[in-house]
């Protein structure tokens, strides 16, 4: 019996080449107000994914995956069972970088880890009440656009840096729900 012959390394480095060029084609170099690296696309070689949503009717949200994906579809389905019912098409995630501004929490939708739920929407007292619940109960990790200055209620984002423990914790512990 014969064994195939093994890649040789430099056929294996041509591919990781390829793949790292790929990666490169969407970052930017510019960080969005948490930190984080904003993205020219999604559903690319990115690190920003459309990811299901599971608890709702939405057919997915286009974020950055790992544990801002945990955390973000947590709050979004938090939002749909506790604030407003959510629709599919109701949740927008990452958008480019040309569309935002940068000097906003809103840039945060550039690097995968925010989402606008009904964008436009003004909550009523109980709904304000029930979204600072939600993001009471992350402990800092997410913050609501409806608490910063530029009053956007519909945001929700990450509000801690790419490296904090305390994402990769509430992450864990939201996964192990």
């Amino acid at each position: 019996m014969t064994l195939p012959l093994a890649r040789k390394p430099q056929h294996l480095q041509e591919v990781l080449n390829r793949l790292r060029d790929r990666h490169e084609s969407v970052r930017t170099g510019t960080r969005s107000l948490n930190g984080w690296e904003m993205e020219l696309a999604t559903d690319a070689y990115g690190r920003i994914h459309t990811r299901p949503v599971p608890g709702t009717p939405l057919s997915g949200a286009q974020v950055r995956t790992g544990e801002v994906e945990a955390v973000l579809a947590y709050v979004i389905r938090r939002v749909h069972t506790g604030v407003i019912e959510l629709r599919d098409g109701d949740v927008t995630g990452w958008c480019p970088p040309s569309a935002v501004k940068d000097w906003l929490p809103e840039s945060n939708l550039a690097s995968g880890t925010a989402v606008r739920i009904r964008r436009g929407t003004q909550f009523f007292a109980p709904q304000v009440v029930a979204a600072r619940a939600i993001v009471s109960d992350l402990d800092g990790v997410v913050a609501w656009g409806g608490d910063h200055p530029s009053a956007d209620q519909s945001l929700f984002f990450i509000d801690v840096e790419p490296d904090a423990v305390s994402l990769l914790l509430a992450a864990r512990r939201l996964r192990a729900q």
